[in-house]
């Protein structure tokens, strides 16, 4: 969409023209739409700040194109107020709607007579706006898409921890499916906690583990293998009756791996294999 410089003089002397009453009533709409989320100083504020986009998009040197080069003030201030919504929870629609909510404006004023816009340039105007509108909405998308994968990186780093059970020994309890990235992110946490604790020892417990299958599998002796070039002894705790048949009838092999049923057995294992006397009590003795 290009527009000539005659219709955009058009247009930006309209909007002058008409400022306080457009963005007076462009606010009373949007804050229908947002029900409350938002002061009405705050939204003010942000409806001026498009305003001023839309009145740059006009006045700069070029066709009126939201993408052209000599809009790019515009750009970066429709992207601040994209990506200042999508982090605060606001929904796409309420992000666009935003932006389209001054044509609406606009015609009311010229229907009921308190501003002269022909049919023409209101068409102009309303193609500016569109244009406006579908870079917020990408920019709205782009950064939600950049938030998801953030939240997403901070639950597996939460869902995945190291934890230090004796000197020597760390253990990684997993708890739920492991997946190709999970897996990635248990590995290198495991491997850097390796090489800042200095220990020997390294417990992957899989009690939490809803089923494994070839996959999971995989994942585990990958993780395993790692740790072992890191100098460290691997032990797989948690496998229980069903994830041992299954583990059998998918034919996987664990090799020369400990594994027990438990995690109270496999430290008890790495204790010993370290050279630590442990007494086990239990109520038939000691053990």
């Amino acid at each position: 969409m290009k527009l000539d410089a005659e219709a955009r003089q058009r247009l930006s002397a309209f909007l002058g023209t008409h400022e306080e009453p457009i963005v007076r009533q462009w606010t009373e709409v949007a804050a229908r739409t947002l029900r409350g989320r938002l002061t009405n100083t705050e939204l003010t504020r942000q409806v001026r700040d498009v305003y001023g986009s839309l009145q740059g998009v006009l006045t700069a040197e070029g066709d009126g194109e939201v993408a052209g080069a000599a809009s790019g003030e515009s750009r970066a201030a429709l992207a601040e107020l994209s990506r200042a919504w999508a982090r605060q929870g606001f929904t796409p629609s309420e992000t666009a709607t935003l932006v389209f909510t001054v044509k609406e404006v606009v015609l009311g004023l010229t229907e009921s007579g308190q501003a002269d816009l022909s049919t023409t340039d209101f068409l102009l105007l309303s193609l500016v706006v569109d244009d406006m509108g579908l870079f917020t909405f990408e920019s709205y998308t782009k950064t939600r898409e950049s938030v998801i994968a953030d939240q997403t990186e901070q639950l597996l780093e939460l869902s995945t921890p190291v934890v230090k059970l004796w000197d020597g020994v760390v253990a990684v309890p997993l708890v739920g499916t492991l997946d190709s990235a999970r897996a990635q992110v248990v590995m290198e946490k495991l491997l850097q906690t390796l090489v800042d604790t200095g220990s020997g020892f390294a417990i992957v417990d899989i009690t939490g583990v809803p089923a494994v299958d070839t996959q999971v599998a995989q994942h585990i002796l990958k993780t395993v293998v790692a740790a072992r070039l890191m100098g460290a002894e691997c032990i797989i705790s948690g496998i229980r009756p069903q994830i041992a048949q299954t583990v059998v009838a998918l034919g996987i092999e664990f090799g020369d791996i400990v594994t027990k049923s438990n995690l109270a057995d496999a430290l008890l294992h790495a204790l010993r294999a370290s050279g630590v006397e442990v007494v086990r009590r239990s109520n038939r003795g000691v053990l």
